[in-house]
């Protein structure tokens, strides 16, 4: 479901935030151009090691299968899915595993791709479960980041953009499993 990247959109369905407006945040084209800075940032940091990529799921997919494709090393690719929102807009505080990665890696480098931190409760909870592992290192690449709300224990490595604290949408972003398919980054406007 790709847009003409305008405001005005509305959340599909029904539900407490159907029919809500959405307006545009970051656009397709600001989106592509990070990514492949990103990508050459990561190709060049781990030239002839290769990684392995975990993708977040399911918001981190549809940027993972961008940021791979523009990568110039060889890299191997798994997922985790993890869980502290249901339905939400806002975190439960509890993770819950939904599904684990299947690859051995012990003495790899692993690099996490996230499609948003808000919190920082997701990605502290995989931090310490992935380094019970025994990799040679642990890197975290993230399109957004709500740097004035995150608690995290560590630096991310690779941040695409810096966003405020406002629930978004699209680029893999849902809201209660809608929206993903959008194009461009859009913030649910705030009601008056």
């Amino acid at each position: 479901m790709a847009t003409a990247q305008l405001d005005g959109i509305k959340v599909l369905g029904g539900g407490p935030f159907g029919g809500r407006d959405l307006e545009l945040m970051i656009t397709r084209d600001a989106i592509q151009d990070r990514v492949r800075e990103m990508a050459a940032e990561i190709s060049g940091r781990y030239a002839a090691r290769g990684p392995i990529i975990i993708g977040i799921l399911n918001g981190s997919f549809i940027f993972m299968a961008d940021l791979v494709r523009a990568l110039q090393i060889p890299f191997e690719v798994d997922f985790i899915k993890l869980s502290s929102y249901g339905s939400e807009t806002s975190s439960s505080g509890t993770v819950r595993l939904l599904k684990d990665i299947s690859a051995d890696i012990t003495g790899r480098d692993v690099i996490v791709v996230e499609d948003i931190i808000d919190t920082g409760l997701t990605i502290n909870f995989l931090r310490r479960r992935l380094e019970e592992a025994g990799p040679t290192s642990v890197s975290f690449v993230t399109l957004l980041l709500k740097d004035d709300v995150a608690k995290l224990d560590f630096t991310i490595d690779h941040v695409g953009f810096k966003i405020p604290n406002r629930y978004v949408v699209g680029y893999g972003l849902d809201i209660d499993q809608q929206m993903r398919g959008l194009d461009a980054i859009y913030a649910l406007k705030e009601q008056e």
